[in-house]
């Protein structure tokens, strides 16, 4: 019997022991399931910052007239598509180069946006419209914008559109009223080239996206990197960027991202941010 009761003293033993073993594995298991859930939460996501039903979070800003002040039906959404158009501007476009604020001021994010060309450049708009357009971001606020004022102080991620035969290529970096870094120099031209040129000839959709992540600014086209540079200041001899500053310090921090509105018509399939 002493031999029998010990068999079950044992047999006792080794049944717990597993059934504890089993519950820290699963504690464990939970555990690390429970940090993969909360650290899945804490990433960043994309968001839709168009709705593709109205202009509810932008803002419009055209040459002569008020902040606010849809002149022309410039920007309208049909079919889901924010449309920039300028079929009631007359013979002349008169310099009329407009902007189109997302109503949020942004430190360090990455913006993607779908867009394609259509269409015949406005009567009267200079020569370079052709298939122009572009990004632009560490804008001015909107309402620091001046009545008679064409383009904010930015910097722009810059569309061209192919002609069918020439090369145009997309994705240089323009500064107005700003610097940047380039190779470790400061810029000495208003726009650099971006490394890797792509031409889209025609009226097909590209994916242009920007990312903006401790003062590095990256340039994308369809995923691929095609332009990298850095340290973003104002121009204090610019007198809207010197308003800009912060006492001596040129540091550009953050600011407004906007679309442009160039003279030649051009459509928005979505626009998607991802805030860091």
């Amino acid at each position: 019997m002493k031999l029998h009761y010990s068999s079950i003293l044992v047999f006792s033993i080794i049944i717990s022991v597993l059934i504890i073993s089993c519950g820290n594995k699963q504690k464990k298991e939970n555990s690390e399931s429970n940090t993969e859930i909360k650290t899945d939460i804490n990433q960043p996501k994309w968001t839709s910052i168009f709705n593709g039903s109205d202009l509810t979070g932008w803002t419009i800003k055209i040459p002569g007239h008020e902040l606010g002040e849809n002149f022309g039906n410039t920007l309208r959404v049909e079919d889901s598509i924010l449309k920039i158009r300028y079929d009631a501007y007359g013979p002349e476009f008169k310099d009329r180069f407009g902007t189109v604020y997302f109503d949020k001021y942004l430190t360090n994010y990455r913006l993607k946006v779908v867009y394609r060309f259509v269409g015949e450049t406005a009567s009267g708009a200079p020569t370079w419209g052709y298939r122009d357009s572009g990004i632009q971001f560490h804008g001015q606020p909107p309402a620091t914008q001046k009545l008679d004022q064409a383009f904010p102080v930015c910097l722009e991620y810059n569309f061209h559109g192919g002609n069918g035969t020439e090369d145009r290529p997309l994705g240089a970096a323009c500064t107005n009223g700003m610097f940047v870094e380039y190779n470790g120099e400061r810029n000495t031209t208003t726009c650099i080239a971006a490394d890797i040129a792509k031409t889209f000839h025609g009226d097909q959709w590209v994916t242009a996206e920007i990312e903006v992540n401790d003062g590095v600014i990256t340039h994308y086209v369809n995923g691929e990197e095609i332009l990298s540079y850095s340290n973003p200041t104002y121009n204090p001899e610019n007198e809207t960027a010197k308003s800009l500053m912060n006492g001596d310090d040129t540091k550009v921090k953050g600011g407004y991202v906007s679309l442009q509105s160039n003279s030649h018509p051009i459509d928005f399939r979505s626009i998607e941010l991802m805030e860091y």
